[in-house]
């Protein structure tokens, strides 16, 4: 069995979308980051997103975990040209296809961004081959919408019943594979 630990990095503190901009993180909550550390296990493979904000939280909560090279295919969801937009101005500038990405997430796509399947179909790429390598455990520093994007896989859910999930910064999602079988641990644990 496999064990993945899905780390959302630490906070950025920023109002609009937020996807392949690379923005910082706030790790100053180190009493957070050392009952995460405490939390995680020791005897692990560690990997994160290329993105500054994950690379980071990975480089603050590694103990003696092997590090892997940083993975771009665990970027967050890239969401083109509404990268860095305010909610309300994405609204305004493509009312019915942001009502449609939200309430219908699959195939819909971003303006010169990707759909939630293109964001899963990406990962899985990453997570598969790790599977095939027969790690015990795995922890993943990545960003919300990918995290939700393999929690949708391992439970079986639509995208949009896995949206309803909150996955807030320095929480852990556990998610167990065990000879192609996925089952759901623990979503959104704050240690």
């Amino acid at each position: 069995m496999t064990r993945w630990w899905w780390v959302r990095h630490g906070p950025t503190h920023e109002k609009a979308f937020t996807g392949w901009r690379d923005v910082p993180a706030d790790l100053s909550d180190t009493q957070q980051i050392e009952r995460l550390k405490d939390h995680l296990p020791d005897a692990a493979v560690l990997i994160s997103s290329d993105l500054q904000r994950a690379a980071a939280t990975a480089d603050a909560i590694q103990t003696k975990q092997h590090r892997l090279p940083h993975e771009p295919r665990l970027r967050e969801m890239h969401f083109g040209v509404w990268d860095g937009m305010m909610f309300e101005k994405v609204a305004a500038r493509d009312p019915e296809l942001s009502r449609q990405y939200w309430e219908a997430p699959g195939d819909v796509r971003a303006p010169e961004g990707e759909s939630w399947n293109d964001a899963a179909a990406r990962a899985r790429k990453v997570v598969d081959a790790l599977n095939d390598e027969g790690h015990r455990d795995i922890i993943a520093v990545a960003h919300f919408g990918i995290i939700l994007t393999q929690l949708q896989r391992a439970s079986g859910k639509t995208a949009y019943d896995t949206l309803a999930h909150t996955i807030d910064p320095l929480s852990v999602t556990e998610l167990h594979y065990d000879n192609g079988q996925w089952r759901v641990g623990a979503i959104n644990h704050t240690p």
